[in-house]
Formats: structure tokens, C-alpha cells, sequence
């Protein structure tokens, strides 16, 4: 039997309108067409706290995403060696890294964005996400935006 990763990949018309709307309030706030999460979930038509309760949970998929440029927003406690450990994870997954930007952290937890590029020899995107996820010091760990 194949090990449980945590994910399902299904087709819209099965996702619930709720969570297609969580989905568009991610799209509105990466197209700059909404500035806050408040502002973008009233344009999705929910509430921020059904945004807050589901954001961290559903995410759009795309057919191809090799040779493309993803970049994730990470929130992370302020420790030695663990931006180190994140970078480690992601070149063991034969991602190029392209860009790093990390805010001053304000009460022990600073914001990452990180781009990298997707290569055809690139790992399971998935896993990678997951696995930052799951590193001790991560708080949050998503994909942003897509190239």
C-alpha cells in the first residue's frame, strides 16, 4: 500500500465552493488586485476566518510546473540554522534557489519568500513543501506564486 502523504488530487467540480473561494482569495492578494486578506475575502464572498481556517490547506494545481519559477512565503521562528536546514531541503530536491528575502523578525518569527526554479530533475514539489512544513521552527510554508 502506498504511504500517506496527506494529499489528494481532485477534480474542481468535486472541491467545495468554499474552498474554490479560498483559492481565489490567494489569487487576489498574488495579483495585487486585493491588498489585504480582509479586502480579498470580501471580494471572494468569505469570511477571513473561513480564509484563515482553510489557507494552509488547499492550493490550486497546475499541469506543468517544471522549468517554471514558484515562490514561497514561509513564516519561521527566529533560530540559528534554520533558514541553513530550510536551503539544505530544498537543493536536496534539485531546486534552484533564485531568490531569498527575509524580513527582521518581530516577536521571534520573521517572513520568508523564497523563489526557486522548478528543473526536470527537480523532486516531488509536494513533498518538499511538506517536509519544510514539518521542520521544527516553520510555522507556515505555501506556494505564492507561480512563473
Amino acid at each position: 500500500m502506498p504511504a500517506d502523504n496527506g494529499y489528494y488530487l481532485i477534480r474542481k467540480r468535486a472541491v467545495p465552493l468554499v474552498l474554490q473561494k479560498v483559492v481565489e482569495v490567494d489569487r487576489l492578494l498574488a495579483s495585487g488586485k486585493a491588498h489585504t486578506v480582509n479586502e480579498a475575502a470580501a471580494a471572494a464572498g468569505i469570511s477571513r476566518s473561513t480564509y484563515y481556517k482553510y489557507e494552509s490547506d488547499v492550493e490550486e494545481f497546475h499541469d506543468s510546473s517544471k522549468g517554471t519559477t514558484l515562490t514561497l512565503l514561509c513564516e519561521i521562528d527566529d533560530k540559528i540554522g534554520l533558514l541553513s536546514d530550510m536551503l539544505k531541503i530544498i537543493a536536496d530536491n534539485r531546486a534552484n534557489i533564485l531568490t531569498i528575502h527575509q524580513s527582521i523578525p518581530l516577536n521571534g518569527v520573521a517572513s520568508l519568500s523564497i523563489s526557486i526554479q522548478i528543473l526536470e530533475n527537480t523532486g516531488n514539489i509536494n513533498n518538499m513543501i511538506s517536509s519544510l512544513e514539518q521542520m521544527e521552527g516553520v510555522s507556515k510554508a505555501r506556494i505564492a506564486g507561480r512563473e
